[in-house]
């Protein structure tokens, strides 16, 4: 078992693409063989409430974007599979690349109890200033304290940028 509790002994890319078709143009999984509840030539996996879609072989279940890995590289992924544009049902291949745990962290959207509007931006009550703050490798980082929350806003895009490149997702 590997930490997401995938046998991977057992699933191989050979087994995977025996059983299933991935077109990654499209993102999608179609049987290849008949199944319990569908056919060769349907779509395969399920939507989860978390947005993300899993697949079952052999009584395990499976999330379609670690199997994509799996059926287009020939193994499992080292880490995490974090999806580019933030979609997490939408596993085209030029959308999943391997990330670290933090990477995948810096290209969440903005969370929903955000009250500024700018991610990485809060309101100071005892300085009376905006401050900007990002967390690198789980540990919080201020990158200082603003006149207006624009140019904390700046200096959280400018350190997302310098920390985590292309994964920075900053609205």
């Amino acid at each position: 078992m590997n930490h997401r509790g995938e046998n991977v002994s057992a699933i191989t890319a050979d087994l995977l693409r025996s059983e299933f078709h991935y077109d990654p143009e499209t993102g999608i999984f179609t049987n290849r063989v008949l199944r319990r509840s569908a056919k060769p030539g349907d779509r395969a996996g399920t939507m989860k409430p978390n947005g993300y879609r899993r697949i079952g072989i052999q009584k395990r279940y499976y999330y379609e974007h670690r199997l994509a890995w799996l059926y287009m590289t020939g193994s499992w992924p080292d880490g995490e599979i974090d999806h580019a544009n933030g979609d997490p049902s939408d596993n085209r291949w030029c959308n999943l690349r391997q990330a670290t745990r933090s990477q995948q962290g810096a290209n969440r959207p903005i969370q929903k109890n955000n009250t500024t509007g700018l991610k990485g931006v809060q309101w100071h009550k005892v300085r009376k200033r905006w401050m900007a703050s990002i967390s690198v490798n789980k540990k919080a980082i201020c990158l200082g304290f603003f006149d207006t929350r624009e140019a904390a806003y700046e200096a959280y895009c400018t350190a997302s940028d310098k920390f985590y490149g292309p994964y920075a997702r900053v609205a």
